[in-house]
């Protein structure tokens, strides 16, 4: 990857230190399994940072020529880390042919398939219903309901974004009126398990449609529309923290630990007053 990128350092580092160093991580993985341990010699260690970006590296230069095919035919190719999505027109026996013609790039990959007129990728579900494309929103059979607790002592505006950001999923992933109002329903009951007040959740709601621009109530008339303008918007990007001037404070939610920021706080301030003055 890093000759195909043609590049010579990163962040200050030369390849040649980033190699080594890579390869001195990837052959040192060890791990205890009642009472002894052992030394990983094959694949990398799960949840690593480095075994992710390797992975990514390897699928890379695996999918290219699956990628070519097909885009050749005007076809869609998405992936995220080891979940592939592809949609195409070839005939069922066609697609078990090539998928199985692509299990022979690479002894180390071998893909199982799923293919239907639906699929789920990731957290969306697609589909094609009388030739139209639908979305909506898809849950995997592990998924609980379990957001931050409203009566948690984590700031207000935390449980703002929590809403903010899943009744904005709602309304990108879910294409037609009616899968938007049984899953802003589902996120209702959700918030609701976890202590959100419904007058909060409310306020939420029509607070989240103002900051998109939504100023007439969601109708099955008007729905596609401002859907398609919420889709167009800009994403903002995240403003970088400076932590040399910011500091920043996480408490982990525990009852017992309700009185636990005032009294760090209130530490804070006396170390900081003493220092100023």
């Amino acid at each position: 990857m890093l000759d195909y990128l043609k590049l010579k350092q990163v962040s200050g580092f030369k390849i040649e230190t980033i190699i080594r160093l890579s390869r001195f991580v990837m052959q040192n993985n060890y791990f205890s399994y009642d009472g002894q341990f052992y030394h990983q010699i094959r694949e990398g260690a799960m949840g690593s940072p480095l075994t992710l970006t390797i992975g990514n590296c390897y699928i890379f230069f695996y999918e290219k020529q699956i990628i070519k095919q097909i885009s050749n035919i005007n076809g869609l190719y998405f992936r995220y880390i080891d979940d592939i999505f592809v949609a195409i027109n070839w005939p069922f026996r066609h697609l078990l042919k090539q998928i199985d013609r692509w299990n022979k790039f690479d002894e180390n990959i071998k893909l199982s398939e799923s293919i239907g007129i639906t699929g789920d990728f990731l957290d969306l579900h697609i589909g094609n219903q009388d030739g139209q494309l639908i979305t909506k929103v898809y849950q995997k059979p592990s998924y609980e309901p379990y957001y931050l607790p409203f009566n948690s002592i984590h700031p207000l505006h935390m449980k703002k974004n929590i809403i903010f950001t899943i009744l904005l999923r709602a309304i990108r992933y879910c294409s037609t009126f009616q899968d938007y109002l049984n899953e802003r329903e589902k996120l209702r009951m959700a918030l609701l398990l976890n202590k959100y007040p419904n007058k909060f959740i409310d306020e939420q709601f029509n607070n989240i449609l103002s900051k998109l621009n939504i100023i007439q109530p969601l109708t099955c008339s008007n729905y596609a529309d401002y859907r398609q303008r919420v889709i167009d918007s800009p994403i903002k990007e995240i403003v970088p923290v400076d932590y040399g001037k910011t500091i920043s404070v996480h408490f982990t939610y525990c009852s017992s630990m309700r009185t636990f920021p005032i009294k760090i706080l209130c530490s804070l301030e006396q170390i900081f007053w003493r220092i100023s003055d």
